[in-house]
């Protein structure tokens, strides 16, 4: 069983977090109204049985994104595959579901305003504790490669896999 979620937007601009500053020139945040670099999504995965994630980070969240992102997903599992996930539009598109259909993929849609039963949720805000609170990235590849590198050292100690954020 794979849940499936995406996690954004994610955006090139300063986020705030605890940290000391000294007391009489506090370190100031840049203006952040522009965002001439665009978003970036992640679609991400949680195998419930390996307790493993992985994601994509994409410009876009539409259907041909989640498309592709099924089809990776495809090719890293084997035998029938049972999906969990929302009730978002681009989840819905017939040729997703078609492809999901021919493919040996079950899509277990969650009931609408019930995101919280999917256990990729809880995986989130640890992701963004340890990647996205106290940032200011230069670009979204530096961001991507950020929340990549978690990724890997959150795969390799699995004891944090249904962590509600608190360490």
């Amino acid at each position: 069983m794979i849940c499936v979620d995406e996690f954004g937007p994610l955006e090139l601009r300063p986020l705030h977090g605890a940290s000391y500053r000294p007391h009489r020139r506090p370190q100031r945040l840049r203006a952040t109204y522009k965002r001439p670099h665009g978003v970036r999504h992640l679609i991400a995965a949680y195998d419930v049985r390996t307790k493993q994630m992985w994601g994509q980070i994409k410009r876009r969240k539409r259907g041909q994104e989640f498309l592709a992102f099924l089809k990776a997903l495809r090719r890293r599992h084997r035998g029938r595959l049972w999906v969990i996930l929302d009730n978002f539009s681009p989840h819905l598109r017939e040729d997703v579901l078609r492809w999901a259909r021919r493919n040996n993929m079950r899509l277990c849609f969650l009931p609408t305003n019930a995101s919280w039963l999917n256990l990729i949720e809880c995986q989130f805000t640890p992701l963004k504790r340890a990647v996205l609170t106290c940032c200011d990235y230069p670009s979204h590849t530096a961001m991507g490669r950020a929340i990549h590198r978690y990724l890997r050292w959150r795969n390799k100690r699995k004891t944090i896999a249904l962590s509600s954020g608190r360490h």
